[in-house]
């Protein structure tokens, strides 16, 4: 932006704050920030895991790729540049993580914003207790690297579940591993690995997947975004059954009648 002859450089406000949750929340979701490396998962492994193609297969198509196609003239067409998927074709597909509740490394809240601000060409849909996100095809592979090699994902609160998430997130198996019905990830007692014998769909894989050992309790409490009593708690009690009271006047009265709020509120 230039003001006279002063120029100013914008600065995105990436999130408030100023204690360990709000800086933890500030390095997710800030796309200059490189996140760490914790484990490597070869790209056949990752296709294997998703589910929706053979490995080494060609990426179906769902249209010729945009430099064969003619349209019309598009300014727009000009200034986005396309995704390697768009650019290809490549159907959209899927992959869904579930998040527990205990001491995950991301929440599904902070999915959202993880995947708008550093991911594109995307869709998303947060639930209570997982987000599915949707892609072309080639692109879900590429940024998988970073949804699972990276510290957002905990092999053992961390869960890729394509179907059947219910009553994951409030309880853990006898491993410590996040409950799942379809038992699609086991514990590798011998070398203290989360291994996958299913897909996200629940397909059993002929090649068991190994993802990395589980964190210990103080790396999941260090990497947690959620302000929890024994994280980074709120002040009081009272001020948490402020703020609810408050969230619950201002959705109350702003869907009632917007005149009705004053900047007292």
């Amino acid at each position: 932006m230039e003001s006279g002859a002063t120029k100013t450089r914008y600065e995105p406000q990436i999130y408030p704050g100023k204690d360990e949750t709000s800086e933890r929340r500030r390095k997710l979701w800030d796309k200059r920030r490189r996140l760490a490396k914790y484990r490597e998962i070869s790209d056949d492994d990752i296709t294997r895991l998703l589910g929706h193609r053979a490995v080494g297969a060609l990426y179906p198509s769902v249209h010729p790729p945009l430099e064969e196609l003619i349209e019309p003239y598009d300014p727009i067409k000009n200034l986005v540049v396309p995704t390697p998927g768009a650019r290809a074709g490549d159907r959209i597909r899927f992959v869904q993580f579930a998040d527990s509740f205990w001491h995950p490394p991301i929440a599904p809240h902070g999915r959202l914003r993880l995947y708008f601000n550093r991911l594109r060409g995307i869709d998303v849909v947060a639930y209570s207790g997982r987000c599915i996100l949707e892609m072309r095809e080639r692109d879900l592979e590429a940024a998988m690297k970073m949804l699972m090699e990276t510290e957002i994902f905990n092999p053992a609160r961390t869960a890729l579940k394509g179907i059947t998430i219910h009553g994951h997130s409030l309880r853990l198996d006898e491993d410590g591993l996040m409950f799942d019905a379809r038992r699609r990830y086991v514990l590798d007692k011998e070398t203290g690995e989360v291994v996958y014998i299913k897909d996200q769909m629940g397909k059993v894989l002929d090649n068991p997947v190994p993802v990395g050992r589980p964190l210990s309790e103080e790396e999941c409490r260090k990497l947690d975004l959620a302000y929890t009593w024994d994280t980074h708690p709120f002040k009081s009690r009272t001020e948490v059954l402020e703020i609810i009271s408050r969230t619950a006047k201002l959705r109350v009265l702003a869907g009632f009648n917007p005149d009705l709020l004053t900047e007292e509120m």
